[in-house]
């Protein structure tokens, strides 16, 4: 493969998204760990898994937008490779089916270990990442997408990978999962703002389209705020990890990104805040996962 080819690929796997696959890897599997239960090879291939599913959404997403309008030449976001003809949809849907199965097959020795739960998390997890934006009722397009992300990469992914681990799951854990789910969904905010117009000519209901600009940066805001304020509740639910509280420092980094998000209108300018806020989702989770174990 050619090392433009290559770059295409990469282009096409989104890298700046991929904070939201191992983001719940790493609070989940610090709290395995907080609870004696960490499991290195599990997380591994969680980690594996999480990112192939990632991918494979994305790239699922990459040809279905294309197919439905949603990416035309008045883009204002990122390359996408489909709609740039950079790769032809039929082959981003074999590369599709492939990234998926790679997840399967991996996700197999996670299903051994853990039993049919995870092979049903599995299994929900890239139907959800395929009619995200696929097939003839895409929730992505009925502004459910926001849902899906605060769910499926919060409690969800936090809690398969702490339960896949220990073999055990209890209610700090699901609720610690939201702190990623919300920080995902601002991710998928800035996107949606950044795309309203666009979206709103294809018909792409998102909240933001439904509700408007305004609401969409008061829904990020919203997210990063809750996310920084649910470390406090789990100090006083569990009697201990005062030291997880750090991960409110994220609150300082989004002050200027939130103002930016507020007075910007020109879509190109807000790029950059895409991958700020996958930034802060990272470093949301460090901080959290190494005061969780610290204290």
């Amino acid at each position: 493969m050619s090392e433009h080819r290559a770059h295409v690929w990469v282009m096409a796997a989104r890298p700046k998204t991929l904070p939201v696959a191992f983001a719940p890897i790493i609070v989940g599997s610090a709290m395995a760990w907080d609870d004696d239960g960490f499991h290195f090879l599990s997380m591994v291939i969680a980690t594996l898994c999480a990112t192939l599913i990632t991918i494979g959404t994305n790239f699922c997403n990459d040809f279905s937008d294309f197919a439905k309008g949603a990416d035309t030449d008045e883009r204002k976001g990122p390359t996408r490779v489909t709609q740039s003809g950079l790769i032809q949809s039929q082959t981003m849907k074999i590369a599709t089916l492939i990234v998926f199965g790679l997840a399967v097959c991996l996700g197999m020795v996670l299903v051994y270990r853990g039993g049919w739960i995870i092979l049903l998390i599995g299994m929900i997890s890239i139907l959800a990442g395929i009619f995200y934006t696929a097939g003839p009722w895409p929730f992505g397009y009925k502004g459910l997408g926001d849902v899906f992300v605060l769910i499926f990469f919060g409690p969800v992914a936090v809690g398969g990978t702490y339960y896949v681990q220990t073999l055990e799951l209890s209610i700090h854990v699901l609720m610690a999962g939201f702190t990623t789910g919300l920080l995902a969904t601002a991710i998928l905010v800035v996107n949606n703002i950044r795309d309203i117009e666009e979206d709103r000519v294809s018909q792409k209901m998102t909240l933001v389209v439904r509700f408007g600009r305004r609401f969409g940066v008061g829904l990020w805001a919203f997210c990063i705020v809750m996310a920084s304020v649910l470390p406090l509740f789990l100090i006083v639910q569990s009697n201990d990890h005062i030291w997880s509280a750090l991960a409110a420092l994220v609150l300082i980094p989004a002050i200027p990104l939130f103002l930016t998000l507020s007075q910007q209108s020109d879509p190109f300018r807000l790029n950059p805040i895409l991958g700020k806020t996958a930034f802060l989702l990272l470093s949301h989770s460090v901080l959290f996962s190494t005061g969780w174990i610290l204290s």
